[in-house]
């Protein structure tokens, strides 16, 4: 089992605060491995096994829990002395009014909860609202490169392994399989649970065709401005006459389903937050590759998604940066650290590289600046630096 030890040394320091642990990230991305370990540090602090209880709402021994008055007056049944328990909640968005639970044991017993799941509304303004702004969330990504290497006890990134990845994606138990048909079989699997469960069932869509055109749409189109006008035709091309406002809540259950994610414009010279023209990105390149139109997704927009997810890892706010004449692919924050980066496939020769470097040119402060490729021959123009991209992904100090 790979240990996902960049999480956990975000959250040991809260395993015994009464600070509500929430874990929020797209269905099998690891979040319950990362709780078993977490229960595991736990025994190996000595803690009492009966002191530490776990409901994962996917299992079926758990499914009356689904209703709140049963899951609270199950916990508080195993509740027996007033040490501090230790409690995980797997998948709660699957219990309706889940919050009043949570509220009402930690207000009347004394314990350390943990809850994950797949669902964005669990990192929204309403869930603050809910749970009175006590708690901390953690946004868990489906591996990372440098954790593919780990799980498949590589040292060094190849060729194969970095195509593997790309085309396929970096959910952890797709790793289990060698076979592309299996590898198929097992993320359109996945897709069809976060479809049938997290949108069908919970957000109403009856659609569900439709749903799959807007989907296969936003994949078609990575990394470039969204335009509702432009898929309302793309969407007459199929046969389907849809409005503006349906498109828009489809897309917004997607992102709340976790599938894509949408990126704001930063306008670089008025440093604003721009609400309109944004791009969306898909969370795992492998179920954008059986949702894909085409035999292969475009390498260079998936490069670009894979460079957009893996500034979400590093811990980056991250947007698409509006220049005078042009735009940054992407301005990235955090702290107080900000940096712009450009993503290309290759830089084969001068038009390319006079392009890609050239975005710069309008950007006059001093931020630190790079362009992002494939090539394995880096260099430095005008004070920008050319970096490659698997050393971009294994460099945990970027």
């Amino acid at each position: 089992m790979l240990k996902r030890e960049k999480y956990l040394e975000k959250i040991r320091d809260f395993y015994d605060s009464n600070l509500i642990k929430i874990l929020v990230g797209i269905r099998r991305c690891g979040k319950s491995v990362i709780l078993e370990q977490i229960m595991q540090e736990l025994k190996e602090r000595n803690i009492d096994e009966d002191h530490i209880i776990y409901v994962n709402f996917e299992f079926i021994e758990f499914e009356n829990l689904t209703d709140y008055k049963e899951l609270n007056k199950y916990i508080k049944q195993k509740i027996k002395d007033d040490k501090l328990y230790y409690l995980f909640f797997d998948e709660i968005q699957n219990v309706e009014k889940f919050e009043k639970v949570i509220n009402s044991l930690r207000a009347s017993k004394k314990v350390s909860i943990f809850i994950t799941g797949s669902n964005s509304r669990l990192l929204s303004e309403e869930l603050s609202t809910v749970l009175s702004g006590r708690y901390v969330s953690f946004k868990i990504n489906p591996l990372s490169y440098k954790e593919v290497l780990e799980l498949l006890g590589e040292e060094k990134s190849t060729d194969e392994i970095f195509e593997n990845y790309m085309k396929w994606g970096s959910l952890p138990n797709r790793f289990e399989f060698k076979k592309e048909e299996a590898i198929k079989n097992y993320l359109y699997g996945v897709f069809d649970s976060i479809i049938l469960r997290d949108v069908v069932e919970r957000l109403k869509i009856r659609d569900t065709a439709l749903f799959n055109l807007i989907l296969q749409y936003i994949i078609d189109t990575i990394g470039r401005e969204f335009s509702a006008e432009n898929i309302i035709n793309f969407l007459k091309n199929e046969g389907r006459d849809v409005s503006t406002l349906t498109i828009y809540s489809y897309l917004d259950a997607l992102c709340k389903a976790l599938l894509i994610r949408k990126v704001y414009r930063y306008d670089i010279h008025g440093r604003a937050v721009l609400k309109t023209l944004n791009k969306y990105y898909v969370t795992d390149l492998g179920i954008a590759q059986i949702k894909n139109n085409k035999t292969e997704m475009d390498k260079s927009y998936a490069i670009e998604n894979i460079v957009y997810n893996e500034l979400l890892i590093k811990g980056y706010d991250v947007y698409t940066g509006k220049t005078k004449k042009g735009e940054i692919d992407f301005v990235a924050t955090k702290s107080d650290k900000k940096i712009y980066v450009q993503v290309a496939f290759s830089i084969p020769n001068e038009d390319t590289k006079n392009r890609e470097f050239g975005a710069y040119n309008v950007v006059k402060d001093n931020y630190p600046k790079y362009v992002i490729t494939l090539d394995k021959l880096t260099y430095e123009f005008n004070g920008i630096k050319h970096v490659n991209l698997i050393d971009f992904l294994l460099d945990d100090n970027f």
